[in-house]
């Protein structure tokens, strides 16, 4: 009998196996929702990794009716303050970009208006890296196979996947770098610290020495 474990002479699940179900499974991405009150402003904020995909969509229900004038404006901006996606009385609509770098990226709602107005409703869906692809345009456009379609996903995924590692191993080394650092710092301030006890303690002795012997209360 043939396949990636036998059921007889294994205790547990197989690891293989499991990681195929966990690289082919559906991925789901869960939207956001809240709610937002006229005159505020609220941010989202997610860190991604360089040069991945962004997509999002978003759609904003206004109960007020048309009352009071309410708009809401939408931005996307990183770390820096640069400008990724602008929009002025948003109310449905979508949106993608490309990371430059790894960076904060925020996304920003804010409410104008007059009066009392009921909150408006905000859904906000993104997705980023492999969740980002439309596989289904992909394989139109190249003319894949299902299967086809589904390898490419496993390896745009197992390639995410690899990124996250050696992104995490670099951070890792970076941290191990400052750690070691941090410690020789510390000991040479402890060397230094040491040296000034001690010449501070020799200081004091032959001052003392100096005076008593000034007082005639020592030879």
């Amino acid at each position: 009998m043939s396949g990636f474990c036998r059921p007889q002479a294994q205790r547990g699940p197989c690891p293989l196996a499991l990681l195929l179900l966990l690289l082919l499974g559906p991925t789901s991405v869960l939207a956001i929702s809240f709610h937002l009150p006229v005159n505020s402003r609220k941010c989202l904020r997610e860190e991604i990794h360089k040069d991945l995909l962004v997509t999002g969509a978003y759609e904003i229900t206004d109960q007020s009716g048309g009352a009071g004038g309410l708009r809401t404006h939408l931005k996307i901006t990183d770390s820096a303050g640069h400008i990724l996606y602008s929009k002025e009385d948003a109310t449905k609509g979508k949106f993608a970009f490309t990371t430059e770098d790894y960076d904060m990226f925020e996304v920003c709602f804010e409410s104008k208006g007059t009066g009392r107005i009921p909150d408006q409703l905000v859904i906000l869906d993104m997705k980023h890296g492999v969740e980002a692809k439309n596989y289904e345009e992909i394989a139109k456009v190249e003319k894949l196979k299902p299967l086809e379609v589904e390898l490419r996903r496993l390896e745009d995924l197992s390639e995410s996947i690899v990124n996250d590692f050696a992104y995490m191993k670099k951070r890792e080394e970076e941290m191990r770098d400052t750690n070691e650092s941090t410690n020789t710092r510390v000991l040479y301030f402890s060397i230094f610290s040491m040296f000034c006890l001690i010449g501070l303690a020799t200081w004091q002795v032959f001052y003392l020495r100096r005076f008593f012997k000034a007082k005639k209360l020592i030879e």
